[in-house]
């Protein structure tokens, strides 16, 4: 299992929201691609990279904060926020990132989803983001009526990569994530689920693992590994033992 440290981006700093409100922010550096290099000196394989600002905004708005992280670093990189159209996906893919994270786009042109996974087959994963089981979109401002795995399913027969399910409940909340949900949508689908949402301690890591043949291929985190709660690693290195 792939433990993502998370560097979510509101203007230029490296932040964590609470339950997804922008107001209710904590700033972590004023060096995104410091960050970025410490994540990956402790042990990340791969770096999750949201634009807040973009997913609120609906269009890219980190856009040298993103370059200078993808310059500074060797591990992949996946991002996410405020990308609606096949011009930014190409741009991003361009600029270095190696895979690109649709969100709301996903649920409200569901084409362009698939096109992007024609154009650029292996780079398109889908965030899914839900309240109470049910979709939320535009920076989880409004929640929809569409079920998660129904979502899920959608996706996976566009030929997404994978599906990064957060319960926006537990997000930034360091309550544990809802394993329960996670390991109900990853059996829906076949192919992998990484959880998001509330990550606290190396047990909710091991209570991951253990539905990892479900098909949870691995978890992000972000407000653990900046307040120290878990030591980025120490998780890493829980990953390996056999």
């Amino acid at each position: 299992m792939l433990i993502i440290p998370a560097i979510d981006l509101k203007e230029g700093r490296c932040v964590r929201l609470e339950q997804g409100l922008m107001e209710k922010d904590t700033v972590y550096s004023d060096d995104p691609a410091a960050q970025a290099l410490v994540w990956q000196e402790q042990g990340g394989e791969l770096l999750h990279i949201v634009d807040l600002d973009g997913a609120f905004a609906g269009v890219p708005k980190n856009k040298a904060a993103i370059r200078a992280i993808v310059e500074a670093i060797d591990i992949p990189s996946e991002l996410g926020g405020g990308i609606r159209d096949l011009e930014t996906i190409e741009a991003y893919l361009e600029l270095g990132i190696d895979r690109v994270i649709l969100g709301t786009v996903a649920k409200e042109n569901p084409a362009l989803v698939a096109e992007a996974c024609r154009m650029f087959p292996g780079k398109i994963v889908v965030g899914i983001d839900a309240r109470d089981g049910l979709v939320a979109v535009r920076g989880w401002a409004d929640v929809t009526e569409k079920k998660a795995a129904e979502m899920a399913k959608e996706m996976e027969g566009f030929g997404v990569e994978a599906i990064i399910y957060t319960d926006i409940a537990r997000d930034g909340m360091m309550q544990g994530p809802n394993i329960e949900a996670t390991k109900a949508l990853a059996e829906a689908i076949s192919i992998p689920v990484i959880a998001s949402g509330g990550l606290s301690s190396l047990d909710d890591i091991r209570r991951l693992m253990a539905i990892e043949s479900s098909g949870v291929s691995g978890v992000i985190t972000g407000k653990a590994i900046y307040s120290g709660a878990i030591d980025l690693r120490e998780a890493v290195a829980l990953t390996r033992e056999k």
